[in-house]
């Protein structure tokens, strides 16, 4: 883990992180335990065990569980067992998705369509409805949802789609849940650097076709951010963390770019 380390912010919290086996949620994960939070690392991935273990001698406290988000009993087991494990919740950080494949909409499948949404749009949606008695129960309490600045851009239309679901949800939830002192942020990352991935987005590969509209993906993100470059994971996980943190109280319903300048 690197970056930097705002020792304690998070003691005394109790934190569930999705998509953590990997890429940005692993990392979110690790700084949360680091800075004193009881942390439980949630993916589909059996490694996700792996990245727990390496919390070990934290500040905090870190646990894994295994769950298909992509389902409502998969959401609702993951925030009962954060519960039973550590006492209660207080965050909730939404970091599961990802396009599965690149291609003009033209060349999408009505399954592969379908397979986006569920994987951009209903881990997100299921985790939210879930965790809501959990917050209630402490009074109050805090979801960022990773959402993404690409909902303008090329060969990802499904995905970026369930971006803007994901963009709703966190402006209205936010307007729905303020009197409750539940607070519902969101940051919408650009493209990001990240080591190759254990589990590939799209298990049956990519063609020649596809890693070629890739590429096109790739030159646009690059172009139309004002500093021409792609973030790094260390700069998503710090507006992630402050979003989720005391500091940022008043802030709720905001949607954060992280996109080198690119609003989307």
């Amino acid at each position: 883990m690197s970056g930097a380390v705002f020792a304690g912010r998070f003691a005394g919290k109790v934190l569930v992180v999705t998509g953590a086996a990997q890429g940005i949620g692993r990392s979110v994960a690790l700084r949360v335990a680091a800075e004193g939070g009881h942390v439980l690392l949630v993916d589909r991935a059996d490694f996700v065990a792996e990245v727990a273990a390496e919390a070990a001698g934290s500040a905090g406290e870190a646990s894994a569980f295994t769950a298909d988000l992509e389902t409502y009993a998969g959401a609702e087991a993951a925030m009962a067992h954060a519960v039973e494990r550590f006492g209660g919740l207080d965050i909730l950080i939404n970091n599961v998705g990802g396009a599965i494949r690149m291609r003009p909409f033209s060349a999408f499948e009505p399954e592969q369509i379908d397979a986006e949404i569920r994987r951009s749009l209903m881990p997100t949606l299921y985790c939210c409805r879930a965790v809501l008695p959990h917050l209630s129960a402490r009074g109050g309490g805090t979801i960022v949802n990773v959402s993404s600045n690409a909902t303008r851009g090329i060969h990802r239309v499904p995905y970026l789609a369930a971006k803007g679901g994901i963009n709703a949800i966190t402006q209205s939830l936010a307007m729905e849940l303020a009197d409750q002192n539940i607070r519902v942020v969101a940051t919408a990352p650009g493209g990001t650097e990240a080591p190759p991935r254990r589990v590939p987005r799209n298990a049956e590969g990519d063609s020649d076709a596809e890693r070629a509209w890739m590429a096109e993906v790739v030159a646009q993100v690059t172009q139309s951010a004002f500093l021409h470059r792609y973030g790094t994971i260390d700069e998503q996980v710090a507006p992630i963390l402050f979003l989720a943190s005391d500091e940022a109280g008043y802030i709720t319903g905001s949607i954060l770019p992280v996109a080198g300048g690119d609003l989307g």
